[in-house]
């Protein structure tokens, strides 16, 4: 049985531990909406006749600023609590949405939706995760998980309503409404968010300690280390194929398959699915298996979504929904592999800062994904060539995981 060390937070830690994973969930279920960007992509085209590769602008800055903020925001969490955290970064979130329905430009968005509302999220992100680890000393994996999936499963709602606010309201407008929906929610979300008073320590006589023997690298020590830019590498490529087909969901659905727009939102809505269950899934297998199996196996599903899209004519939903529900899953499954690889491969002890200097792939992934499939679009017409280069990159993968995703040597 669990047993809990300090008495004095006992009852707090029975009847209200819990409650923090809902209230992560919808913070984050907010914070994800920038995976529906594909939603408003055509309508962003359109009202600023801009190209492909302009129009995915906004989507690359907000994760390149998401990226980059989040690592250095973890060091504040502590320091001010999360509660403070997230509002000013909930604030920044709905106020980048917010200024977004007065732009003219598509620099200007860039600027509004992705430095500023990117920006906030970066700030937020730590702090549902940190509460929630803090207060599941005994569930740590499976109460993070559950929390992070919120993220992945956001356009699930979020797709179908930015949708139908577009239908109704313009694009404009609804920028404005979820600008002050989101505000007004993540403020009132963050107030409860609390770190316990002492230390949970839950003893379970059960437990197993996997902890002894594994190696603690320090940040300096990791990234002399070739495997280090083994896991940043594959890091880049999963993501950059992640959200490069992220990105392209929609326009693919209008434009390859001929579907309309609002079936086209649905489509994005059901593949949230797959992206918040490819955490969980991946996050088992890399523990189960190790990183460089778990790597491997997200690079030949990506090699088969990519076969079953390029075959893919007008009216091949069903190949188009077995590609990209792949495409989200494995998304979400390197949000997974790469944390859970983080700490197998360089131990425990500087686990944040070294899973900060790593989580950097995902901005690069970010930039190199939305400029990939842009210019192909631009360039050749049709975002079906995107496909090629990413089944040659999914072997450069495969490659990169079997030679270097392999335990360090040394230890710190």
């Amino acid at each position: 049985m669990d047993k809990i060390v300090d008495k004095d937070i006992g009852v707090a830690f029975k009847t209200k531990r819990w409650l923090y994973i809902p209230i992560g969930i919808l913070i984050f279920m907010c914070m994800g909406t920038v995976y529906s960007w594909s939603v408003f992509r055509k309508p962003v085209e359109e009202l600023l006749n801009i190209n492909a590769t302009q129009s995915g602008l906004p989507y690359m800055i907000f994760l390149v600023f998401y990226a980059a903020l989040m690592p250095i925001a973890g060091g504040f969490i502590d320091d001010y609590g999360p509660k403070l955290v997230t509002i000013v970064g909930g604030g920044l979130v709905g106020l980048g949405w917010f200024l977004s329905s007065f732009t003219t430009s598509i620099i200007q968005l860039s600027i509004t939706y992705g430095a500023i509302a990117g920006a906030g999220v970066g700030i937020a992100y730590g702090a549902p995760m940190a509460v929630v680890a803090k207060w599941f000393p005994d569930k740590k994996g499976l109460a993070v998980g559950l929390t992070l999936g919120g993220f992945g499963l956001s356009p699930f709602v979020t797709a179908p309503l930015a949708n139908w606010l577009i239908d109704i309201y313009g694009l404009f407008q609804t920028f404005r409404l979820l600008g002050i929906v989101f505000t007004i929610i993540l403020i009132i979300l963050a107030l409860p968010l609390k770190f316990p008073k002492g230390n949970l320590e839950i003893k379970d006589n059960n437990s197993v300690d996997f902890t002894e023997g594994t190696l603690d690298l320090n940040v300096r020590a990791m990234i002399k280390n070739t495997t280090f830019y083994g896991l940043w590498l594959c890091f880049i490529l999963g993501t950059l194929i992640g959200l490069m087909a992220i990105a392209i969901t929609s326009p693919v659905a209008e434009e390859i398959i001929n579907l309309d727009s609002q079936t086209a939102a649905f489509m994005v809505s059901l593949f949230a699915i797959f992206n918040g269950i490819g955490r969980p899934i991946f996050g088992w297998f890399t523990d189960e298996f190790g990183p460089s199996y778990a790597a491997i196996l997200s690079y030949v599903l990506i090699i088969v979504a990519s076969v079953l899209i390029l075959n893919a004519q007008e009216g091949s939903v069903v190949l188009y929904g077995i590609a990209f529900s792949i495409f989200w899953l494995n998304l979400g499954g390197w949000l997974a592999i790469a944390p859970a690889a983080t700490a197998i491969l360089f131990g425990d002890k500087n686990y944040s800062k070294n899973y900060g200097v790593v989580f950097t792939a995902y901005g690069v992934g970010a930039i190199l994904g939305n400029l990939i499939s842009g210019n192909l679009r631009d360039l050749l017409g049709s975002y079906i060539y995107a496909f090629y280069p990413v089944i040659i990159l999914a072997v450069l993968g495969i490659i990169t995981a079997s030679l270097l995703l392999k335990l360090p040597q040394e230890k710190a």
